[in-house]
C-alpha cells in the first residue's frame, strides 16, 4: 500500500495543505503587509491544493475498494 504511486501522491497533496495552512496561518498572526497582500491567495491555493487531495483519497480508496493494486 505504501509504494502505490497513487497513496504517495494523496501523501503528498496532504502535505502541501498543510504546508500551505501554516504559511497561511503564520502569516496572518504575524499581520502586516504580507497578510494584507497574499491571505485571499493563499486561502485560495489551500482550498484548490484541498480539492486535489480529496479527489486523490476518494480516488485511491474508490481502486483500493475495486481491489486495485
Amino acid at each position: 500500500m505504501i509504494h502505490d504511486p497513487l497513496f504517495i501522491l494523496a501523501a503528498v497533496a496532504c502535505l502541501a495543505v498543510v504546508v500551505i495552512l501554516m504559511i497561511g496561518i503564520g502569516g496572518f498572526a504575524k499581520g502586516g503587509e504580507f497578510s494584507r497582500k497574499h491571505s485571499n491567495r493563499l486561502m485560495r491555493y489551500r482550498i484548490a491544493a484541498q480539492a486535489v487531495a480529496v479527489l486523490l483519497i476518494v480516488g485511491f480508496a474508490w481502486l483500493r475498494a475495486r481491489g486495485g493494486n
